[in-house]
């Protein structure tokens, strides 16, 4: 059971024991009734790790594609990767914030956006608020989120390993059978691709003296061994939900350095998080990992976390990460 102060906010999320099957809403959405289970909510990555499951589950029925044996002409593995995460936390709703029994309505739609990606968008709503079982508009998403609901935005690529026994050389390749063509358009105001890209040659979403925003304090580094037991996935490559915990287990490290308790941490309010997916890596690979602390100015309560992974010895950039943080709500709910 949650703590009290998150119980009485959260009057609105019903409990239950029973998900319901999945039900396909047209030809390019999904929506389900879940029930939270101890694998989906934890003060760590599990919550991601099951929207991107259901991420691939939506593709594979919009697309008509085996995503999870999916293949290229030549017969080697295909892979649907994650190339952009980005989750908007809600009110009710956020990543830390779910709890056993949690009854959430889940809302999913896949959209075309090129010959070789997809975006796939999904809205986790209180089971009780009563929203329309209809196709996910992206103007609810992009300009009029419910406040009560989390959002998640997925920007998926396929790929395949250039050498069999390497992760450092993947490359850009589709299977045969990804039938793309009947999906709807994601409108070009919405599209993702020139900020990720931008992410990806400064190694921050954010500028150098991003406007509104003001330095909390030094950067930190750190170093992050790659975890065999925990950071791969069945397919031998660094696991997407895997890059959340890094940045995580760095941002922990800072927060202690700063006399922040582990309760706090772990009921931390994510108000906004993006991770730019760029590069994976080999067993025993070492990780640097830089954060720079934000604090807005209209807003102090709000703390973003602007975090870049490297390898550590090449220099190789792997992935960066935007983490805006409600601290007030982040003590409020570590409070007995």
């Amino acid at each position: 059971m949650a703590h009290s102060a998150r119980s009485e906010r959260q009057g609105t999320v019903h409990r239950s024991t029973t998900t319901r099957p999945d039900r396909e809403v047209d030809d390019s959405s999904l929506s389900r009734h879940v029930v939270v289970a101890p694998g989906m909510c934890s003060g760590g990555s599990l919550v991601f790790g099951q929207i991107g499951d259901w991420t691939w589950e939506a593709v594979a029925a919009a697309c008509r594609t085996n995503v999870h044996a999916a293949r290229t002409s030549e017969g080697q593995p295909a892979y649907l990767s994650f190339y952009y995460f980005h989750v908007r936390g809600g009110d009710v709703v956020h990543p830390h914030g779910l709890s056993f029994g949690d009854e959430l309505q889940v809302t999913s739609r896949v959209f075309q956006f090129g010959s070789q990606s997809v975006i796939t968008l999904h809205r986790l709503a209180p089971a009780g608020l009563g929203l329309a079982d209809a196709p996910l508009d992206p103007a609810e998403l992009y300009e009029r989120p419910h406040p009560d609901c989390l959002y998640a935005e997925n920007f998926n690529r396929w790929i395949a390993r250039s050498r069999p026994s390497s992760n450092r050389r993947l490359s850009q390749v589709a299977p045969p059978d990804f039938a793309y063509g009947g999906l709807p358009r994601l409108p070009n105001c919405y599209s993702p691709r020139t900020l990720v890209g931008h992410a990806r040659e400064a190694g921050s979403f954010y500028s150098a003296a991003p406007p509104g925003l003001v330095a909390a304090g030094p950067a930190h580094t750190s170093e992050y061994t790659l975890d065999v037991v925990r950071d791969l996935n069945g397919a031998g490559l660094v696991y997407f939900a895997s890059y959340f915990s890094i940045f995580d287990t760095a941002l922990l490290r800072v927060w202690r350095s700063l006399g922040r308790g582990d309760e706090q941490f772990l009921r931390r309010k994510v108000v906004d998080q993006k991770v730019g997916y760029f590069g994976n890596a080999d067993p025993g690979a070492v990780f640097t990992i830089t954060v720079h602390r934000w604090r807005s100015t209209a807003r102090p309560r709000i703390e973003i976390a602007d975090m870049t992974m490297c390898d550590s010895g090449t220099g190789r950039l792997l992935a960066v990460a935007g983490i805006e943080i409600d601290l007030d709500a982040s003590s409020a709910e570590a409070s007995p």
